[in-house]
Formats: C-alpha cells, structure tokens, sequence
C-alpha cells in the first residue's frame, strides 16, 4: 500500500531564468524531497537534447520537482517515463484531455506535443539532508516539466507540431489545477516505481503509448517500434528484421 505523502512545499517565482537551476539551488542548502518550484516564465528554459523551451508568460504550467529518489542510480532515467505517465494522467483528470506518449516522454494530444520533460540528476554530498536517514545517499534529481495550457500562438518553427490545454479544447485552463493533478500522480506512479520496479510504469506507459506500432527513425535507424524495454529502451525492428535497443534520440 502506498501511504499519502505529505504536502509537497511548493515556491512560486515570477520571471526567472531557469526553475532546474533554482531547484538544484535549493537542494544544495538542504531543501526536501518534493519540493517544488513554479515560474510565470522563464528566460532560460530548456528541454531535452539541449533545445530552448518556449514559453509565453502566464500562458505555461513550468515547474520544477525537487527528487530525492530512493532508487539505484541505473534506475533514475527511468523516472522521465514515470514522469510522462503522470502529466498524462493528470491532463486527463484535471482537463479531460486523452493523451499519449511519444518515446521518450514527450506528451501529446491530438498529435501535437502539449507537454515536455526534462530529467536531470546531480550527486548529492554526505552532508545533504535526506527523508530517511537509514538510505544511503543517491543523486539529485530536477524534474523539469512544462505544459502549455492557455497559448493560442506558438513560434512558427513549431506552430505545426505544438498545442495547448486551451487550443485542444480541455476543461480547465487553471495552472494551480493541473499542478494538483500533476504532483498527485507523480507521487503515486513514483510511489508504484520505488516499491514495486518499473514494470508497472512500462505497463501503464504501453498503454498509453502513441510510439508503439508506428515506423519510426530514430538518429537513422528506421523500423517498426515494437515495444519498451524493462529499462525504458526504445525496442525498434528494422528491414532487415535486426531488432536495437534505443537508449536516446529524437522520433520522428
């Protein structure tokens, strides 16, 4: 049984150049587990891959989760598809949206990507405070993720490819909302990956998955993508019925 955790302690920021620098700043002076930053915008923001992520201010859920993780250090890269699972569980109960998943953890609905995450671990030192004195220490995780909920315009390098909560017709347009929704089913799906493994995330990202199914290229390998593997591997068969296990990159 996964007991409720306490209330997450939430930092609220207006304009600022990055909410991950902010978060590892904060767990570098000993900030808990679960703490969590939002912006109103952000001058540096970035996503996966090194890209800039785009925001209109007051226009984006941006935040940043402070993680404490009590998993080995080769399972914390799976905690981005964990993360994924939880912003589409939470656009569907919060705004009624139905959305899938594009390997790794981008979020889209209706085809169009309304959500990103950004995964990013540091080594914590000996003198950091951790939630439970008896687990040794592990790394830092930031837990960047943005969701667009009130853009109507979007730059036009990617006004093909982006939508938002508004544009896409959801039910709220409420950020506070969103993030209620979001923080309470991260902290089930992480709760479920700590006690249980990843299998049970791998089976709720499969079936929530857009990837799966479809001929994919990922940096110029191109075949059908069959499935994720219990390391959250992008499992592709190519022609030649050579079956790689993609570990980073860009589907398309």
């Amino acid at each position: 049984m996964i007991l409720p955790a306490a209330a997450p302690t939430i930092v609220r920021c207006g304009r600022v150049d990055s909410t991950q620098a902010i978060a590892f700043a904060m767990a570098a002076d000993g900030a808990p587990d679960r703490t969590v930053v939002v912006a109103d915008s952000q001058a540096a923001g970035r996503g996966r891959r090194g890209r800039a992520w785009h925001d209109e201010p007051g226009a984006s859920l941006l935040v940043s989760i402070l993680l404490r993780p009590r998993l080995a250090p080769a399972q914390l890269p799976m905690l981005s598809l964990t993360a994924a699972v939880a912003v589409a569980e939470a656009l569907a109960r919060a705004a009624r949206l139905g959305a899938r998943l594009k390997w790794p953890n981008d979020v889209l609905v209706n085809g169009r990507k309304i959500a990103g995450i950004l995964l990013e671990s540091r080594r914590a030192t000996t003198s950091t405070p951790l939630p439970l004195p008896s687990w040794p220490p592990s790394p830092i995780v930031a837990l960047g993720i943005g969701i667009n909920v009130a853009q109507q315009t979007f730059p036009r390098e990617i006004s093909d490819r982006a939508t938002s909560v508004r544009l896409a017709g959801g039910e709220t347009e409420d950020p506070d909302t969103l993030l209620m929704a979001l923080l309470e089913r991260l902290d089930h799906w992480r709760g479920r990956q700590e006690m249980e493994g990843f299998a049970p995330v791998r089976e709720r990202w499969r079936a929530l998955a857009d990837t799966l199914g479809r001929r994919v290229t990922v940096d110029g390998v191109t075949g059908l993508a069959v499935d994720v593997d219990d390391d959250g591997a992008l499992l592709l068969d190519d022609d030649s019925r050579r079956r790689h296990r993609i570990f980073a990159g860009e589907v398309t």
